[in-house]
């Protein structure tokens, strides 16, 4: 039986950073983007808390803001909202939550998916935000090695679009964890990826529905061949 009971919060508990914070200051079209970050998250909860009391196969989505569909016109057009469209039988309880980072999977999301059991698809997408930070891209290595050490056999993993050098490590390590634990491949090195023009959100920098459409349709490619 489900656990009935589940106290999980997709807020971080971080403020924005410092870029983020004056950007959405001065400029309407970030400030709206962002203010979807709360709301969209008490909606997961609801939503989690419900797929966790429901029966079925168990479906756990760990990541950032884009499995939170921040940038999407509502809470579930993210990439994870808009694949669950393609899983209707998988009750998904999503993890994720805006500015995630390696350290929050590793401390936060998945003891809080090993508490639910085992699951029987994990999917995750993470890894921007610690390689736009200067600050955190020194530990990546170890940090992404360890998550991918914690992931269950079978759990597919996005790699990271872009041909920059942190890019380029982080999915050398996917890369090596896929082929020695059996972790699938959600490839974001897809030539499909390269163009986002008609596909953001109106801060620029997260997708629109569109976009999600189209990174939604590469993990179910990788669905295919798991």
């Amino acid at each position: 039986m489900p656990e009935t009971h589940f106290d999980y919060s997709n807020l971080s508990g971080r403020p924005p950073g410092p870029v983020m914070s004056i950007a959405a200051r001065l400029l309407p079209s970030v400030r709206g983007v962002q203010a979807q970050v709360e709301p969209y998250a008490r909606a997961w909860e609801e939503h989690n808390r419900a797929a966790v009391r429901a029966d079925g196969p168990l479906w756990v989505v760990l990541g950032d803001s884009m499995a939170q569909g921040i940038g999407a016109s509502a809470y579930d057009r993210g990439w994870a909202g808009q694949l669950a469209d393609r899983l209707p039988g998988y009750r998904m309880v999503n993890l994720s939550v805006s500015g995630g980072r390696l350290t929050d999977l590793l401390h936060r999301q998945i003891p809080a998916m090993e508490a639910l059991g085992q699951p029987d698809l994990v999917t995750v997408i993470v890894g921007s935000n610690d390689l736009i930070s200067r600050r955190l891209r020194e530990a990546l290595p170890a940090r992404l090695a360890e998550v991918l050490r914690r992931l269950p056999v079978g759990s597919v993993v996005g790699t990271q679009p872009g041909g920059r050098s942190g890019a380029l490590q982080f999915n050398r390590l996917v890369d090596e964890a896929a082929a020695s634990r059996g972790l699938v491949v959600a490839e974001f090195r897809d030539p499909r990826m390269r163009s986002w023009k008609g596909k953001l959100a109106a801060d620029h920098f997260h997708p629109n529905d569109l976009g999600y459409a189209g990174m939604a349709e590469i993990v179910a490619e990788a669905l295919e061949v798991r």
